[in-house]
């Protein structure tokens, strides 16, 4: 199945799935729909793909969507469908029960910065950069990115960044929470790659989905309902894990 944008690239190493954007120098967004949902899906149901990381070709993760092609789908009224179709993307990519790590380098604005929030683990570079420049165009963020980033670092510094417009630099996201680890540019993918493991090795599929799914939960789940179903998932992996040792003694 091939259900990449033509500027989105996929590859797997080991446990690890790997979307990359792939439109430089930029990397410019020619779809907010730039993975297939039944692609995204289908990948992440692979029960041998414990996480992904979805990153930039190059210099940069990418600097948004191309103003051209933005407006012109909007004077063919294309545009609404279209979005609503990457919001859904960024929805599946939110909630899967594997954990996706956007690692930053460079560039991560306007819908870039909207990919990279939907992640579970934002990983990026000293020389990172961020901004929603979208007011300064007569605009707003328009994947999820005004709620998203309300949620991650407090609505009054939602307010401040998205109606300034300006640049954030990498040591100020990581204050504001925005990122969760900075590294330099040349040990990101290693780092990125050795959280990876330290989450899913030596633990099975089952036990890397249920907690995730626990822990998505408590986003869309009120707080009783969450914790039902955290007692449901530790006792199907319980009883998982007594069926394993139990058969471990009889060999």
């Amino acid at each position: 199945m091939n259900n990449l944008n033509r500027h989105t690239t996929y590859q797997r190493q080991d446990h690890v799935g790997i979307f990359t954007i792939t439109n430089p120098p930029q990397n410019y967004l020619t779809d907010p729909e730039f993975i297939h949902p039944d692609f995204l899906l289908e990948v992440a149901s692979d029960s041998s793909i414990k996480a992904l990381i979805i990153k930039g070709a190059g210099r940069h993760f990418s600097a948004g969507a191309d103003r051209n092609l933005l407006f012109s789908m909007s004077s063919s009224n294309c545009l609404e469908d279209q979005i609503e179709r990457g919001k859904i993307l960024l929805s599946h990519i939110e909630m899967l029960d594997i954990p996706v790590i956007a690692m930053i380098r460079g560039a991560c604005f306007g819908g870039g910065l909207e990919i990279a929030l939907a992640c579970h683990i934002r990983i990026c570079s000293e020389n990172s950069m961020f901004a929603f420049p979208e007011t300064g165009l007569g605009l707003i963020p328009g994947l999820g990115g005004t709620q998203r980033l309300s949620r991650l670092i407090s609505k009054a510094g939602a307010i401040e960044m998205i109606l300034g417009a300006g640049l954030i630099d990498a040591e100020k996201a990581r204050q504001l929470r925005l990122v969760d680890h900075m590294v330099s540019a040349k040990d990101i993918e290693s780092f990125t790659f050795d959280l990876i493991r330290q989450m899913t090795e030596n633990r099975t599929a089952h036990v890397v989905r249920y907690a995730m799914r626990a822990i998505n939960n408590s986003c869309c789940l009120n707080v009783d309902t969450a914790m039902k179903e955290e007692t449901k998932l530790f006792c199907m992996l319980a009883k998982e894990e007594a069926k394993r040792q139990q058969l471990e003694g009889k060999q």
